[in-house]
């Protein structure tokens, strides 16, 4: 529950700093230019997964089950080198990037006004990218959650903006936002590795074993396409729709895409939080623990998503407004993939439990066969519906993705998310749902009081029934231990 607790803090102040960035970039620089702002950092991003070359999951499951066993000696040497490995891999693509930098704009069909210089901004960031990653997933093999929400959640979006309004007062410029970008990641770096020698200066170095560095590649091994197949799974059908859209749709389209993809902010930290008791637990044998954790972590999950995913299901129209007027055309395309992203709420950190219990081979054959559906369906669906094909693509294969993965983890760990206490999330959805409804069929005086009022009373009702009615006896001990420990704080 404190990690968690660090987790809200961090989302909310990741949300707000990231969509101050994407207002601030699809309001100064237009849809045109949002979207080659958004396509190429989101490529750069999706890139740095593979450029990791795993190594970032590899030193999180090997640093959570040494401190579990207690071998503190055996930690700080595959970290430094799992970090040579990325810094090595990820500075060779982006010299590649710079090399087929003219490729690249073609790909994406990025007109050559708009392009100019800002696939090789991109590229510039990583190599940061990777290692920020690296460090701060050692941190958390420690089960140690602040550092992420200070560099990752908090400081990397946040000094984006700080950047973003800099570079701007010397060139407004696509490629000044994709550099500030790139830029925010270099001192996310800087930031990420002086918290990892902070907190493991003090040990031993014990060589690695012979057979160890071999032990740790085969692991990352198939972790480098996965995480990468991982990342273009959120991103392929825009990057297919950039072959038959206008510049216009796609930058609606991205908007839609981002709106659709914040539900996923609270699943992504409690995965960051849970991977590390995932691979102690497992590897200390507690099967019935780990099953607990995930049932109950899965619930808190969907708990927490429900009152932002009401809201963008009742109020789709509003909330793309918020990325300026000519963006509402994207909310069925929005009310699509939020099909696809509830189920990928619904099955909780599955894929993370089939990682951190080694079975990173069944995960990459699962995320190639996705990838495969993604490309399949995005070509035949795009030229025929446009973003609404590019939608219901990323949707059926959210969905598939996520329930093969939960079969294969049923199959090798005996774990399920699910058991009849999710029914106490029925009565304050429902309340949440109605009084949102209500609220937005109802008021007027434009879309920003509209949006924060439907947003706000909606939240309300669904909070105030789920305290009393939603919470579980050990739940309600839970929070009642952390109250008193922050109050004796």
């Amino acid at each position: 529950m404190s990690g968690t607790s660090q987790n809200v803090v961090g989302i909310v102040i990741a949300a707000v700093a990231t969509l101050v960035a994407q207002l601030l970039i699809s309001n100064t620089l237009g849809a045109e230019g949002y979207g080659v702002v958004t396509v190429l950092t989101q490529a750069a991003f999706v890139i740095s997964f593979a450029s990791r070359s795993g190594m970032d999951m590899a030193v999180l499951r090997d640093v959570a089950i040494e401190t579990g066993e207690g071998r503190w000696d055996r930690i700080r040497v595959p970290v430094g080198r799992a970090a040579l490995v990325a810094a090595l891999v990820s500075s060779a693509v982006a010299v590649a990037g710079f090399a087929f930098a003219d490729s690249i704009r073609t790909l994406f069909s990025i007109p050559e006004e708009l392009g100019e210089w800002a696939v090789e901004a991109a590229a510039v960031g990583l190599p940061f990218l990777a290692l920020a990653n690296v460090w701060l997933s050692a941190t958390r093999g420690l089960k140690i959650m602040r550092y992420t929400l200070y560099v990752f959640w908090a400081g990397q979006p946040v000094l984006w903006v700080v950047l973003l309004l800099a570079g701007w007062t010397i060139s407004t410029t696509t490629w000044m936002s994709v550099l500030a970008y790139s830029l925010s990641w270099l001192v996310a770096t800087a930031a990420a590795f002086y918290f990892w020698r902070r907190e493991s200066r003090g040990w031993d170095a014990t060589p690695m074993a012979a057979g160890d560095m071999s032990r740790l590649m085969r692991y990352a091994g198939p972790r480098a396409p996965a995480a990468l197949f991982s990342q273009l799974l959120f991103w392929t059908d825009l990057f297919v729709l950039t072959r038959y859209a206008t510049d216009v749709e796609v930058g609606v389209y991205s908007a839609a895409l981002r709106a659709g993809q914040v539900i996923v902010l609270f699943l992504t930290s409690v995965s960051l939080m849970f991977s590390p008791y995932v691979a102690d637990l497992h590897n200390r044998g507690e099967t019935q623990r780990l099953g607990r954790l995930f049932k109950t972590l899965t619930r808190w999950t969907i708990a927490a998503t429900i009152p932002l995913f009401l809201v963008l299901i009742v109020a789709p129209d509003t909330v793309l407004r918020l990325f300026g007027a000519e963006f509402s055309g994207g909310q069925t395309a929005l009310l699509i993939v939020l099909a696809g992203q509830f189920v990928n709420i619904a099955t909780g950190s599955v894929g993370f439990v089939l990682i951190m219990v080694g079975r990173t081979g069944w995960d990459l054959t699962v995320y190639a066969g996705s990838l495969a559906l993604n490309l399949a369906l995005a070509f035949w669906l795009c030229p025929r519906y446009g973003m609404e094909g590019a939608a219901v693509a990323n949707a059926v294969t959210f969905a598939l993705s996520k329930w093969a993965r939960l079969a294969l983890v049923r199959r090798f760990v005996s774990i399920q998310p699910y058991d009849r206490d999710y029914v106490r999330l029925l009565l304050p959805s429902a309340a949440g749902l109605l009084v949102m409804w209500v609220v937005h069929a109802s008021i007027g005086g434009g879309w920003a009081l509209d949006l924060a009022a439907t947003s706000s009373l909606g939240t309300l009702a669904y909070v105030g029934i789920y305290l009393a009615l939603g919470l579980t006896a050990a739940e309600r001990r839970g929070l009642s231990a952390l109250i008193a420990r922050v109050r004796a704080r």
